[in-house]
């Protein structure tokens, strides 16, 4: 009756188990085989791997190994993980599954970090990936080639809940066992990372994909489920150096499949056709919206609040909107803060993607050079080695696809690095700007600056685009050079989130006469119509086609975005130097604090703009 109790007690702890990690098992792809088994051990924090198998070093490689096989970088003596255990190990055995720890688990903006104040880590890393190291001090040249090579052993993972800071992707390097399992195209086991709940805790998970007798050797596939033979060179390349001599660095606007893919992971709906209603003269307007900073601040008389979205006028939503057609069938007449299909502006792989179509084809001189590491990974790397190649300055700016705030973007020349970042979320590459034009802060010196413009769109068809006089800057802390790259307060110029940093603010009337001081050459007018062209020609790009590959030009639709960007030097053909406006992003439904707080009347002009046309009595610039 005990031995009862106790497989009852075990059962259900099992069975919590599943409920808590069977999500989590099933995308490792981890057999069910094994669970019961895995349980256990994560239970139990049973490590065995050492009673089963062995880390052996290889002086030289023979030259009829299998194809395909991965030394470790810079060692003479390589090092592979074999099978020790007399019997052999059984892939149909339940409890051929084993754990690995991690031996160092981070956020690339604080590696360098934890590298020079935890004490032995560093001589722990360097020893794990074969690097020469001397003396107990940190020495950042060691920290450096560290940084460089971790690449070549970074896995990653990414926890599903939580603020956005703690969504962002964390990595880790295994133990010495674990970083030893070498490459290979046919592998005899399979690794994953599982995060084990009740410990707050994430181990890789290795277990067999076959039967292997005493010294056979254990190894996984680096790219496990890649299919396309080339993007699998290019995810091998940090192990397997490849020129991608075959490849073009030409990139060309997706197909239309990418953006009608788009549109049915969005869960959009279309609308459907309908004719655009006018407001009458000296209508009151019924406001329905969850935005606290438009409830405060619009208090023009022609808008009116209602809590009740039914009876609503116009929809000022926080949230997308995702069923038009149902909108447009039951209630046309409702005025919305968005357009169907923006995304196709407000994420950064379609920005790229529309923005070739500026002049022509052409492409836009105004968006740095960018490339989609989903899904052009090979153009991008070749493009690298050929900068390489002609010594060109080779830094480039890594953004996720849909965080704001400079989340999880980093600024490398390391091509290690940017391959990897492909593993966890959706990314793309930029030019970093090496030669941007620069601000003189008394305090600091020559630092980096953003600008970011609130924009109105009107409508698409026919396009009326606004720019809101007022923009509002963004400076960064310390004085710009190429160089440690991993210091926030250098390269980045978003303060407003950082903690414990100076937020350094000038109002966009000080910064004109103050920029136009220090570069008398260039009035500010002349800057300005350069920005409002870009924008222009953004926008006409974007609805050039109709939705899903365009924003749609649905009537009773407006909006405002906020446009960040920066300003960078460049060369005219007779060697003139001028100032060439770089849009970074353009941002869905943005925060407008600042605005609110100096402009009191910002909604109210937003309102008045994009739902009465009464532009004349708002600060409003027509760009299109």
């Amino acid at each position: 009756m005990q031995n009862g109790n106790v497989n009852g007690e075990e059962d259900e702890e099992y069975q919590l188990f599943l409920s808590q990690h069977s999500p989590a098992l099933q995308a490792a792809r981890i057999p069910p085989l094994y669970w019961k088994s895995l349980h256990l051990k994560l239970a139990s924090e049973v490590f065995d791997a050492g009673e089963v198998f062995g880390i052996m070093q290889v002086e030289e490689e023979d030259e009829d190994e299998e194809n395909e096989r991965r030394v470790n970088p810079g060692d003479e003596v390589a090092c592979k993980v074999i099978v020790t255990r007399e019997s052999g190990l059984q892939a149909a055995d339940p409890t051929s599954v084993f754990l690995v720890d991690h031996a160092w688990t981070y956020r690339v903006e604080s590696a360098r970090q934890q590298l020079l104040e935890i004490p032995g880590l560093l001589i722990r890393m360097a020893s794990l990936m074969g690097l020469p190291f001397h003396g107990e001090a940190p020495d950042p040249d060691i920290v450096d080639l560290v940084l460089d090579n971790m690449w070549k052993y970074n896995q990653t993972y990414q926890l599903s809940q939580g603020s956005a800071e703690e969504k962002v992707p964390v990595w880790y390097i295994m133990d010495e066992f674990g970083s030893q399992v070498q490459h290979s195209s046919q592998p005899t086991f399979c690794m994953a990372p599982l995060f084990y709940a009740p410990q707050q805790i994430a181990y890789s998970v290795l277990w067999p994909l076959q039967d292997l007798e005493n010294g056979d050797e254990v190894t996984r596939d680096f790219a496990y489920g890649e299919t396309d033979s080339l993007v699998r060179r290019c995810r091998l390349l940090a192990w397997l150096p490849d020129d991608l001599e075959d490849v073009s660095d030409d990139i060309q606007e997706p197909s239309d499949l990418y953006y009608e893919t788009i549109l049915q992971e969005n869960k959009e709906k279309l609308p459907i056709d309908i004719q655009l209603s006018c407001v009458p003269d000296g209508k009151v307007l019924k406001v329905y919206t969850e935005m606290k900073q438009v409830l405060d601040h619009l208090k023009h008389p022609r808008f009116q609040f209602t809590e009740n979205e039914e009876e609503a006028d116009i929809i000022w939503a926080f949230s997308h909107i995702r069923d038009y057609r149902k909108l447009s069938e039951e209630r046309p007449h409702v005025l919305l803060n968005q357009f169907p299909c923006e995304t196709v502006l407000t994420t950064k792989d379609c920005l790229a993607s529309v923005a070739r179509r500026a002049r022509g084809g052409q492409g836009a001189p105004w968006l740095p050079k960018t490339f989609n590491l989903q899904t052009e990974l090979p153009q991008f790397i070749r493009h690298y080695l050929q900068r390489q190649e002609r010594g060109l300055e080779n830094h480039w700016i890594c953004k996720p696809w849909n965080l704001a705030r400079g989340l999880d973007t980093h600024i490398m020349n390391n091509l290690n690095y940017i391959i990897r970042q492909r593993e966890s979320t959706p990314k793309v590459v930029s030019k970093y700007l090496e030669d941007p034009v620069l601000f003189h802060r008394e305090e600091v010196g020559m630092v980096k600056f953003d600008i970011r413009y609130m924009v109105l769109l009107r409508s698409v068809e026919p396009l009326h685009l606004y720019a809101y006089d007022v923009f509002w800057l963004r400076f960064a802390n310390k004085p710009f050079s190429l160089d440690h790259f991993d210091d926030y307060q250098k390269h980045y110029t978003v303060m407003n989130y950082a903690a414990d940093v100076q937020l350094k603010q000038i109002h966009y009337d000080e910064f004109i006469p103050m920029f136009e001081s220090q570069y008398p050459q260039y009035p500010w007018k002349q800057v300005e119509a350069d920005i409002f062209k870009a924008f222009s020609e953004l926008f006409q790009a974007a609805s050039c086609r109709p939705a899903p590959y365009g924003i749609c030009a649905y009537p009773s639709s407006r909006a405002i975005y906020a446009i960040d960007l920066m300003l960078k030097w460049d060369q005219m053909t007779e060697g003139e130097r001028v100032i060439q406006p770089q849009i970074l992003e353009v941002n869905f439904c943005p925060d407008c604090e600042r605005a609110c707080r100096y402009h009191p009347k910002f909604y109210d002009h937003m309102f008045q703009t994009l739902f009465l046309d009464q532009i004349e009595q708002c600060p409003v610039t027509q760009i299109l």
